[in-house]
């Protein structure tokens, strides 16, 4: 069958025959790589500042959402955060069962628009909405520059 042939039936279009290429380049972007390299160098978080209306983004992006300004300023995320949803996992994601459940969360920051989902470094039990967090990271040594080198968030110490 060609494009400009017509199907009804839709059991026809569930198979492919032979291979598809679909090679492609993901990058970060002008912010994202000005993240990431605080993240790796200096174990920092960055959110971008909207200097025209005040706003901050995590994560950080080139335009406001709100007034559409270009963002060239950055500043540092707070060290501790809150844990604004969390789920907690059984299964990975090709639907296998994990041997230990896996929790993750939406961690948001006071003053900061957006936060990070990531996986909490505590038992399901303690994962609630509101904990305060802190992000745990790589040794230096072992950062390249990705969301991993967060290794997750640990709840804070009071």
């Amino acid at each position: 069958m060609t494009f400009l042939e017509r199907t009804t039936d839709t059991r026809r279009l569930r198979h492919w025959e032979g291979n598809l290429e679909a090679d492609y380049i993901y990058t970060s972007g002008l912010a994202g790589e000005r993240f990431f390299v605080a993240l790796r160098d200096d174990g920092r978080l960055l959110a971008a500042r909207c200097t025209a209306c005040g706003l901050d983004y995590l994560p950080p992006r080139i335009f406001c959402e709100d007034c559409f300004a270009e963002l060239t300023d950055f500043v540092d995320v707070p060290k501790e955060g809150q844990v604004a949803a969390v789920t907690v996992a059984h299964m990975d994601r090709l639907g296998a069962p994990l041997a230990t459940p896996e929790v993750w969360a939406f961690v948001t920051f006071r003053g900061i628009r957006g936060g990070l989902v990531h996986r909490l470094l505590m038992p399901p039990e303690r994962a609630k909405v509101g904990v305060s967090v802190r992000p745990r990271l790589k040794p230096k040594k072992s950062r390249v520059g990705a969301i991993t080198d967060i290794e997750g968030f640990e709840q804070a110490r009071s």
